[in-house]
């Protein structure tokens, strides 16, 4: 997204609907050197607008707004094709929206009221590649799941994994770009893509963020 000397800079854009928070999110990611937010909306339509126009690497969203919700900009965003990455501002309230969520291709989840620095951790995430999950929204979202009827549970859903391929869904759902995993584990990356995709197909799960909750689920987080 960015060249120059500003190739080390995430550029973000911030929707959330209360200008309070807004002003919250957007003082935590100024306390990071190599965060930047370039625009703020209000609205869903408007971050997607707002996408359109400065191509940022990443899109912090509110998951409940007017117009569009955090979850349709996302898709919007998507689909414009700028390659930036979505990350949901959530709260304990937003149960509603979690199956949902779950089947799109959102880079993570953050609680607006937890630690700052999951926000920050997130961001840096999603525009690496990766997921992230606070760790208060994971516990919630595998309480949601469990209520959700029959299913394997995640003990047996990794039981086919290797022990490498398992070493590997942990640390995705500790929120580790690829380029991190390759370096923790000693290999290149192109070996931790094949073992990813080898992780997802045999999860059937669609993205990163579906891994990372089996991974939570499964006590597999490092």
């Amino acid at each position: 997204m960015t060249t120059g000397d500003d190739a080390h800079v995430i550029r973000v854009v911030l929707a959330d609907d209360e200008a309070v928070v807004r002003l919250g999110v957007r003082a935590v990611l100024a306390a990071a050197e190599d965060v930047e937010v370039v625009a703020e909306a209000g609205t869903g339509r408007a971050a997607v607008e707002l996408v359109r126009e400065h191509k940022p690497d990443v899109a912090v969203l509110d998951i409940r707004m007017p117009e569009l919700d955090g979850l349709d900009a996302a898709a919007e965003i998507r689909e414009l094709g700028t390659g930036t990455a979505c990350l949901i501002l959530t709260t304990f309230a937003d149960d509603a929206y979690i199956s949902r969520a779950l089947s799109e291709g959102t880079s993570g989840f953050v609680l607006k009221t937890g630690d700052p620095n999951d926000i920050i951790a997130g961001v840096r995430a999603a525009a690496t590649g990766a997921a992230y999950l606070s760790p208060l929204v994971a516990k919630r979202l595998v309480d949601h799941l469990s209520g959700r009827g029959p299913r394997l549970h995640a003990g047996e859903r990794v039981a086919g994994l290797t022990a490498r391929e398992r070493e590997v869904l942990g640390l995705v759902g500790a929120g580790l770009s690829n380029a991190e995993i390759a370096a923790r584990l000693n290999v290149v990356e192109g070996t931790v893509k094949v073992y990813v995709a080898t992780v997802l197909k045999h999860l059937d799960v669609r993205n990163r963020v579906q891994a990372a909750i089996v991974a939570y689920e499964a006590g597999l987080i490092p």
